[in-house]
C-alpha cells in the first residue's frame, strides 16, 4: 500500500469510490454522482489552498482517499481543518482506512494546524469506531439536519487536538 498525494489523474478513480456513497447510503449529503472533472477542481482547490489530499494506492489502483479542508472561512480558523475520509467499499475492514486517515492527520500535524474535526452521518458505527482509535472525542451531536433517502439524518462532530491541549 503506498499512501501518497492526490493528482488530478486520480480524479475518476476518486470519483468512482466516492459515488457509490453518494447513491446508496446517507453518508454523504450530497445527492447527485460526482464527475470525474468535478472531482478534479476539488482535488485542485484543496491543493492550492495548501491543504492535504492523499490517496491509498495498491498495484496502482487507488483504494481510498482522505483530505482536509478549511473548517470555516474565516481569518481565526485558518488552524481548524474538517477531515473526510473515504474507502473504496471493497477494500473496508483491511485497515487501509486508519492508515490513510493516519497519514492525514500526520501532514496536518507537520502543517502546523491546531485541530481536526471530522464530521459523521449518524449512525454510522465503523466510522465512529475509527475515529474513536485515532484519538477524536466526540463534542457535538445536530439532530435531524440532513434529509435523504426519505429521512431525517444526525450528524455529529468528533474533534482531535493535533497541537498542545
Amino acid at each position: 500500500m503506498q499512501i501518497r498525494s492526490a493528482t488530478p489523474e486520480d480524479a475518476a478513480a476518486i470519483a468512482a469510490i466516492y459515488n457509490p456513497y453518494v447513491a446508496d447510503t446517507c453518508i454523504t449529503f450530497e445527492t447527485a454522482p460526482v464527475s470525474a472533472a468535478e472531482m478534479r477542481t476539488r482535488i485542485g482547490e484543496t491543493l492550492e489552498a495548501g491543504l492535504p489530499w492523499l490517496v491509498a494506492a495498491e498495484a496502482g489502483a487507488v483504494r481510498g482517499y482522505a483530505y482536509a479542508s478549511r473548517w470555516r472561512g474565516r481569518c481565526a480558523y485558518r488552524y481548524s481543518v474538517e477531515t473526510t475520509v473515504y474507502l473504496d467499499q471493497a477494500c473496508t475492514g483491511r485497515g487501509i482506512g486508519r492508515t490513510l486517515y493516519s497519514a492525514l492527520l500526520g501532514q496536518l500535524r507537520a502543517d502546523g494546524m491546531r485541530t481536526a474535526i471530522g464530521g459523521i452521518a449518524l449512525p454510522n458505527p465503523a466510522s465512529v469506531a475509527l475515529h474513536e482509535r485515532l484519538g477524536f472525542r466526540n463534542v457535538a451531536r445536530f439532530r435531524e439536519v440532513g434529509f435523504k433517502q426519505d429521512r431525517w439524518i444526525d450528524v455529529g462532530y468528533w474533534q482531535l487536538m493535533l497541537q498542545g491541549s
